[in-house]
């Protein structure tokens, strides 16, 4: 987010905050083992949301910095979808820490001991404002365990000292308090409000996942209690069941018997539902109703698996609550953020609203469906009918009809219409595409637009309930090319190929590309240019340390000709995530000898490939 924009931003958010007074009326409180909101029960089933006030997946192909902030379009998408979605509460990750793996120009809040990013937590600001404005009560982790986002092993950096130094050194302990007080006595640049007084704060989590001795728990629960009597502490120990080799890890005697700790949170990823009930219940039994108790993060099993687990909760009623692991947002360049989860065999990807083909072999549409009905039923709502989505917003373009479209939330897929007049007739030129597709490439071409035509364009999102009002109208645009893109979703727009596959899974390697085309050594295909040849570009993403490509050209698909081109990598300077090289090749007009007419490309592997799209561009 530029800062021009975040002003811009905040001026509005200002005026539309207090025209709608603060927010919520009580902070969330306890009794026994409950959660109430004034004098009424609170119960919920909701999301993990770690990407909320940072952005980890930003995967453009060309991008080699996956790390930002969100923009007010990301943070209102994410809480229209969890609001349709009967969502009340939403979980953050963590507070980022500085991280020495992190691409130099990485953005975090935290950037030293006590010295923090304004521009980071304006963005915080934000957020806790949109939630107020959408009813959406926030739980925020102070630290996570692991290095990702903002963990100890960072803090301990900062020091040159041991990650495990974390919970006993005078100094790191003094390192990471100066985070807390700063952020409890934070006043909200948009709401005047300090975010200890804050209302749309359910709870302060000393972490994710934990693997702290009692001693610091007690001693940074009743250091934040010590500045904040608002809100609920929650302790974030490592009460985990089912994650990689980990043995199942109760909660801690020290949680129940502190008074500082208001809440106790356990996660669950068993395989079963059968035994994730297990544990729940000896959880359950564990805690005594003594305290509230929340399903901090559970999920990675089956619709039907998550049915049982869901019923079982709305019944338990010493449980106040639980949050799936997690629900993605909109990218404003189009398309959705996408997200593996390498620990769940790689199946998992991260939730979409209202649930994609591509989900479906983790069944996405369904499990949202129950999740939503189970949603309302745990507060005992009747689930409210689907409303039309909110227009959509088409991304300005020129020369070729290419483009992309900022999405709407709820949205199951999309007409374009196009016309040679701004006033119509109004052609639909596509029917209900989605836009889930490969981030950080448009996600339409027209081809069946006239080159030297002038058009106008727009689109409508579409769900059950019907369509939405027409976007935003792009035109008049001169056509001066189109482009021909193969999205690698199956092998028929190549005009012929020997020894290449269409492969999907492990999206995760490839910047959360769904399919490929996927080739060895000596594969090889072949694209025919419509008419007349301008540009080709070929995305390929490859382990070796030199390209792996070679083209040739040829006039009658027999005889070929090696041929010029340029290729560009992408790797990120970090390996927290397992990418491989990205390699742009790209084969201009310009640079081909001007005899030679092209009408056929072949491209040749000398090791691995894995293409995920080509483009064409042709006159």
């Amino acid at each position: 987010m530029s800062i021009s924009r975040f002003y811009a931003t905040t001026f509005f958010l200002i005026i539309v905050f207090f025209s709608h007074g603060q927010g919520f009326k009580n902070f969330i409180t306890v009794k026994g083992n409950q959660l109430l909101d004034g004098d009424k029960e609170f119960r919920f089933l909701s999301y993990n949301v770690p990407t909320l006030n940072y952005v980890e997946d930003n995967m453009d192909f060309e991008e080699t910095n996956p790390y930002g902030l969100p923009s007010e379009f990301e943070l209102r998408d994410l809480f229209t979808s969890m609001q349709i979605l009967g969502g009340n509460v939403a979980r953050t990750y963590t507070i980022p820490v500085q991280n020495k793996n992190f691409p130099k120009e990485a953005v975090t809040y935290v950037e030293a001991p006590g010295k923090f990013n304004e521009d980071a937590f304006k963005v915080m600001d934000t957020m806790l404002a949109l939630a107020a404005e959408y009813k959406i009560r926030i739980i925020i982790p102070f630290v996570n365990n692991w290095e990702w986002m903002g963990g100890r092993p960072n803090y301990a950096d900062f020091r040159g000292k041991d990650k495990d130094k974390f919970w006993t050194d005078k100094q790191l302990i003094k390192d990471f308090k100066k985070t807390i007080k700063y952020v409890l006595n934070r006043t909200n640049t948009i709401t005047g409000i300090k975010y200890k007084d804050d209302k749309t704060i359910m709870a302060w989590e000393s972490g994710n996942e934990l693997q702290n001795p009692a001693k610091w728990a007690i001693d940074i629960a009743r250091y934040v209690k010590s500045i904040d009597k608002n809100h609920l502490f929650m302790d974030g120990f490592f009460a985990i069941h089912g994650a990689n080799d980990y043995p199942s890890t109760f909660v801690q005697q020290y949680s129940i018997d502190e008074p500082a700790i208001d809440m106790i949170s356990t996660h669950h990823y068993e395989p079963a539902s059968r035994k994730m009930i297990y544990d729940l219940k000896k959880t359950v039994e564990i805690v005594g109703g003594k305290k509230p108790l929340m399903i901090g993060e559970f999920g990675f099993i089956g619709t039907s698996g998550i049915q049982e687990v869901l019923d079982y909760i709305i019944s338990e009623k010493a449980l106040c609550g639980a949050l799936i692991w997690s629900l993605r947002r909109h990218d404003p360049d189009g398309g959705f953020y996408q997200h593996t989860e390498p620990f769940a065999n790689v199946l998992y990807r991260a939730y979409h609203w209202p649930g994609f083909d591509d989900g479906e072999a983790y069944g996405e549409r369904k499990t949202l469906k129950l999740y939503r009905k189970k949603s309302f039923e745990i507060r005992n709502i009747e689930t409210p009918v689907i409303s039309i989505p909110k227009p959509p917003k088409l991304i300005t373009f020129n020369k070729t009809p290419k483009f992309s479209w900022q999405g709407s939330a709820g949205a199951s897929g999309y007409n374009i219409e196009r016309s040679e007049n701004i006033n119509g007739p109004w052609k639909i030129i596509t029917h209900n595409i989605d836009d889930i597709d490969t981030p950080g490439f448009d996600l339409y071409s027209d081809e069946s637009a006239e080159i030297n035509k002038i058009y106008y364009y727009r689109i409508h999102a579409l769900n059950e309930a019907g369509k939405s009002a027409p976007s935003n109208t792009i035109g008049p645009v001169k056509i001066e090319y189109l482009t021909r893109v193969d999205y690698a979703e199956n092998l028929m727009v190549l005009e012929k190929y020997k020894g290449l596959e269409i492969k999907t899974g492990d999206c995760r390697s490839y910047k959360e590309a769904f399919s490929r085309i996927h080739g060895k050594k000596k594969s090889e295909g072949v694209y025919v240019i419509p008419k007349e040849f301008k540009e080709v570009r070929l995305f390929s993403y490859e382990s070796s340390k030199k390209p792996n490509i070679s083209f040739f050209s040829s006039k009658d698909g027999i005889n070929y000709e090696k041929i010029n081109f340029k290729v560009n990598e992408y790797k990120s300077s970090e390996d927290n995530y397992a990418y491989l090289a990205p390699r742009k090749y790209v084969i201009k007009e310009s640079e081909i000898d001007a005899t030679k007419t092209l009408k056929y490309i072949k491209f040749k592997a000398s090791d691995t490939i894995n293409i995920v799209r080509v483009e064409l561009e042709y006159k």
